[in-house]
């Protein structure tokens, strides 16, 4: 028998022969990158609108990353943590320069470090809270997304992503999004910490009310609880500013970093905090083979480095204003097929109204037209390109996205009528 052509049909049904059911990826087979650009196997064009969720906050193989990557690969990649490297401590202090913590602690996937930031702060309730070990309680919001470990879906307030899966191990206590009232109600003595993302990505880019972070800071500071903002996807510019909450002017207690950290190349994440919190932690206490290898430092370090050198945090927040007012502009055409227009830097949620279509169909429609961007929760389209987008690239994508609601505007007119 002949072998088959490799095209997109192909890939795609090797896919679906091989591997597990637990995506629904866009029919796109992509082939290489460059920076905002990406080609299928078949060379067509696309623009990145979505950036692997903040992952390729630098664009795609941004050059000096991929000569760092390249310089590192020659020399060691792996040796675990039982050794010392040249790499992680240079990282760990550009860490501690950005962030303003004095400590990270390193592993690979954000919600290894979510994992992380967990475990840190039930120990920190036990022994410098005094709380009995087994009691600890963590707030958590709801319409969260920290992860998919079992651990993390056991407080998730979605079904979707908890059904099937348990049992869960508690010691979790939900509050409504951007509502103190609600935090509040929800906390006891036992409250070790509060676990909160500054914008609720998954949940369709969802902003908290001016001022509730300042209120919940004060409120975390009185009653010796810590707040710990997981900014896997918000952190690292994606908002404009290097991390979300300076848009609140507060302070966390701890951070919580991945995706645009390992610049689009690895898995790279890590939960920073000072001394005081981070003291909980001794040797085999916690640990990763892979969290702070030489090759994954190397990348992140250059990352941080380009993101302050280029001014990619600047052109997020000037990128984002523009890109915010065009996509508004074209809602204010569309009406009613978009109900909503928000988000903060290059972070955007196209919010869909679904008596006229889902955000999957319009989704599919773009990338059919050459730009690349996800659905949430069938209703929202999440616009997020690299940080390096440039002005022509963004009114390219939304004079198509203009194009696609258009079309598919006539379409429901046509069945109305």
């Amino acid at each position: 028998m002949d072998a088959q052509p490799d095209n997109t049909e192909s890939f795609i049904a090797k896919e679906a022969r091989y591997g597990a059911r637990n995506y629904a990826p866009v029919r796109v087979v992509v082939d290489h990158a460059k920076d905002c650009l990406v080609w299928d196997v078949d060379g067509r064009e696309y623009i990145d609108m979505m950036s692997a969720y903040s992952s390729v906050s630098h664009g795609h193989l941004h050059p000096r990353i991929v000569a760092a990557a390249h310089r590192q690969l020659e020399k060691v990649a792996v040796t675990s943590r039982a050794y010392y490297g040249t790499t992680l401590g240079p990282l760990l202090e550009k860490l501690s320069e950005v962030t303003g913590f004095e400590r990270a602690l390193p592993m690979n996937t954000g919600a290894e470090a979510v994992e992380t930031a967990i475990k840190c702060a039930r120990r920190w309730g036990h022994r410098i809270k005094g709380i009995p070990d087994g009691r600890q309680r963590i707030l958590v919001a709801r319409g969260n997304f920290h992860g998919r470990t079992s651990t993390i879906i056991g407080f998730s307030s979605e079904q979707e992503y908890r059904s099937g899966f348990g049992p869960f191990d508690g010691g979790f206590q939900h509050f409504d999004y951007g509502d103190m009232r609600s935090l509040k109600a929800a906390a006891t003595q036992d409250t070790c910490a509060v676990l909160v993302e500054p914008i609720q990505g998954e949940a369709g880019v969802v902003l908290p009310p001016p001022g509730f972070f300042r209120e919940l800071r004060a409120w975390c500071t009185e009653n010796k609880v810590l707040l710990i903002d997981d900014e896997v996807q918000a952190g690292l510019g994606r908002t404009g500013k290097w991390f979300a909450f300076q848009h609140e002017g507060i302070r966390p207690d701890a951070l919580i970093l991945g995706k645009a950290l390992g610049a689009g190349l690895l898995p790279v994440s890590a939960f920073c905090a000072d001394d005081a919190v981070m003291q909980v932690f001794s040797p085999n206490s916690h640990g990763s083979t892979f969290g702070g290898n030489a090759l994954a430092a190397a990348v992140a370090l250059e990352g941080l480095k380009v993101l302050e050198e280029e001014g990619l945090v600047a052109n997020c927040a000037a990128k984002g204003d523009y890109l915010i007012q065009r996509l508004r502009e074209v809602q204010a055409e569309v009406r009613p097929l978009i109900r909503d227009v928000r988000g903060r830097g290059l972070w955007i949620g196209v919010d869909i109204e679904p008596s006229c279509t889902t955000a999957r169909d319009l989704v599919e429609r773009l990338a059919a037209n050459g730009v690349l961007s996800k659905e949430t929760h069938d209703t929202v389209i999440r616009f997020a390109p690299p940080l390096t987008i440039t002005t022509e690239l963004m009114d390219r994508a939304v004079e198509i996205f203009r194009r696609v609601c258009h079309e598919k505007q006539r379409e429901l007119e046509a069945v109305s009528t």
